[in-house]
């Protein structure tokens, strides 16, 4: 509204009209964005002799054409009218001392504010792995908390949690000289060594050099993870019983890290709405994967979206303007239909689907979704990601909130974020380039039906380039982002080994504890016959042989040694290498598949008592 055009006089119906012809004819100064105000300069284009529609087949930037399709996309949602009969989403926000109590909780420290919470126990070893900065974050809700109450004049029993998180004086000045030096001073180095909170609290602090403060908000680094013995952790690769633990661990540090950065993240609350219990478009990821998994045991994504998305593939990725170009409306609509009756009874004609149209139905089962695929408890965490001061620590954020959400959530979403990557990769003919992906998709995301009637006009307008540039963020460094970090996997080692002690104590783990102490003699025994460098590991692949593999242990004796070496044993196997990962079990972690670069004897000093066991494992 404090735009001024001269020279012309424009009559159009709809603001999102209005939008697309300003921006066409007006030059964003991306650079120039105020994070205090959330508002961007305009100014008038220059004569540049440029066409106005060319597309910029650049990476790196959001240009004036890239934000013409985000509002048309926007547009075209509009006009689609999705569902008319669905209800929408309510969101709420979560009122004072509320959303702490969910939070504590969420993170297994329910007992922190009610003493008859059964995790008790586990509350204690948890906050005993905690970082000084990850302390710091539960002791402000706790806090926060308190005071609610006390405003309330409600009894309570929360405790004074600064005697617990207070450290000696010893203990502190031992958490700063191990930190500081792993601290790398390449600004793309990312650090999985060190909690993201306290590196953040470092920079803050003035310990690493200053980056400069205009560096453009557009800019994707070519971000790297030094190469660790113990090798990478993924999503996948644990038991379920340690990955609770990594949630839990993983919701404190993200709080952390937010607040360690002075940003206030309000988490919403979903209330309950009448959804489909049955069908295809708008029902629920849980109910569309429990349909599935009747069909499909293991099924982890969608049946309907792996084939949408596999028939544009069939199709050719070549096809310029794949995904940008809306399918008719009336047809969509009708296949829609179609969908519904017949896709489960395979009865469907694939064959004369026209891979626009599949491409508008892609996008319409993500916006029909009843809740967010981002989740409603984590929708303003996402998009409050770019406040961060460094797209390291932006980077990081994401890490942590692809590993939050829902495993349903994390699974489709990586299925979306791996075919938006190849969709990028033939760039070159189909002239979708990451930035092109993104802003067509972000609406699709970010424009949720309980969320899209909350806001207004401007304010989508101030959001596009934000949620534009997380899914860019999303798909550039997806296979950074479904990673578990090192610190967090030894805060569960950590974890761990505390509960063993703490179950040493019980009568009941006397077998267990015999077990272990022979498995400690045998070890032992074994270092003192062929010492640190000739010794042997025993591996066992129970699904395959009955009998176990004796492999001896080197400096550079890696996990796809030991299955090659198994392979070359094995030969009447008719199993695929890619199929077969080498586990490490028992000890301080309950089940951890290795990937191939990892070296045993890393682990194994990690982890004395470990056992090593072949499985297969389900893609």
């Amino acid at each position: 509204r404090n735009w001024r055009v001269t020279g012309s006089a424009v009559l159009l119906a709809h603001p999102f009209q209005v939008m697309i012809w300003c921006i066409s004819h007006l030059s964003l100064s991306l650079c120039s964005h105020s994070r205090r105000t959330g508002q961007y300069n305009v100014q008038r284009c220059k004569g540049s002799g440029k066409a106005p529609y060319q597309r910029c087949s650049s990476q790196d930037s959001l240009d004036e054409q890239a934000m013409v399709d985000y509002f048309k996309e926007v547009e075209i949602i509009q006009r689609s009218g999705d569902a008319e009969t669905q209800e929408d989403l309510q969101l709420k926000v979560a009122d004072e001392g509320e959303q702490e109590e969910a939070w504590l909780m969420e993170a297994g420290l329910a007992t922190l504010f009610d003493e008859s919470a059964s995790d008790g126990e586990d509350s204690i070893v948890l906050l005993s792995t905690l970082t000084r900065t990850q302390a710091a974050a539960v002791e402000r809700r706790v806090e926060t908390l308190k005071q609610t109450l006390r405003k309330r004049n409600k009894p309570y029993s929360v405790p004074d949690v600064r005697e617990i998180f207070k450290p000696s004086p010893a203990s502190q000045s031992k958490v700063r000289v191990h930190i500081r030096p792993r601290i790398s001073a390449v600004s793309t180095d990312i650090n999985l060594e060190v909690s993201f909170s306290e590196q953040a609290l470092i920079y803050k602090e003035g310990l690493k050099v200053t980056q400069p403060q205009n560096e453009a908000d557009d800019r994707l680094p070519d971000f790297r993870v030094s190469q660790d013995k113990t090798g990478q952790t993924r999503v996948g690769d644990l038991s379920a019983e340690d990955m609770k633990k990594v949630r839990r661990l993983v919701l404190i540090e993200m709080s952390a890290l937010f607040d360690t950065c002075g940003i206030e993240v309000k988490a919403h609350k979903a209330l309950k709405v009448k959804v489909r219990e049955s069908g295809l478009f708008g029902v629920s990821l849980s109910t569309l994967l429990e349909q599935d998994q009747r069909r499909i045991l293991g099924t982890k994504v969608p049946l309907i979206l792996q084939h949408l998305i596999s028939h544009i593939e069939e199709q050719g990725l070549d096809t310029e303007g794949v995904l940008r170009i809306p399918g008719a409306a009336t047809r969509v609509k009708a296949v829609c239909h179609e969908l519904e009756h017949k896709f489960y009874e395979g009865m469907f004609p694939w064959e004369s689907l026209k891979q626009h149209d599949t491409a508008s139905l892609l996008k319409l089962f993500i916006r029909e979704l009843p809740y967010p695929l981002l989740t409603v408890e984590y929708f303003n965490a996402f998009i409050s990601v770019l406040k961060l001061p460094t797209k390291k620590q932006q980077l990081q954020a994401l890490n942590l909130l692809v590993l939050l959400l829902p495993e349903p959530n994390r699974d489709t979403l990586k299925a979306l974020m791996e075919f938006f990557q190849r969709v990028t990769d033939h760039k070159d003919r189909n002239k979708m380039t990451l930035n092109n992906v993104a802003v067509v998709m972000a609406p699709n995301i970010f424009m949720c039906k309980g969320f899209r009637s909350k806001i207004s006009e401007q304010q989508e307008f101030a959001m596009a380039t934000g949620t534009a540039n997380i899914v860019r963020l999303l798909v550039r460094y997806q296979n950074l982002l479904w990673t578990i970090p090192k610190f967090v996997l030894n805060q569960v080692r950590k974890h761990n080994m505390e509960n063993q002690r703490k179950m040493n104590r019980d009568r009941v783990v006397k077998k267990l504890l015999k077990k272990m102490a022979y498995d400690r003699e045998r070890l032992h025994k074994h270092r003192a016959v062929h010492g640190a460098e000739g010794g042997f590991i025993r591996v066992q692949a129970p699904q395959f042989s009955m009998v176990s593999m004796a492999i001896q242990l080197t400096e550079d004796l890696k996990a796809s040694d030991v299955l090659t070496r198994f392979l070359s044993q094995e030969r009447s196997l008719s199993v695929k290498r890619e199929d077969l990962c080498l586990y490490e079990m028992g000890g301080n972690i309950k089940e951890r598949c290795l990937d191939e670069e990892t070296y045993i004897k890393a682990v194994l000093e990690l982890n004395p008592s470990a056992e090593w066991v072949i499985k297969s494992v389900q893609h």
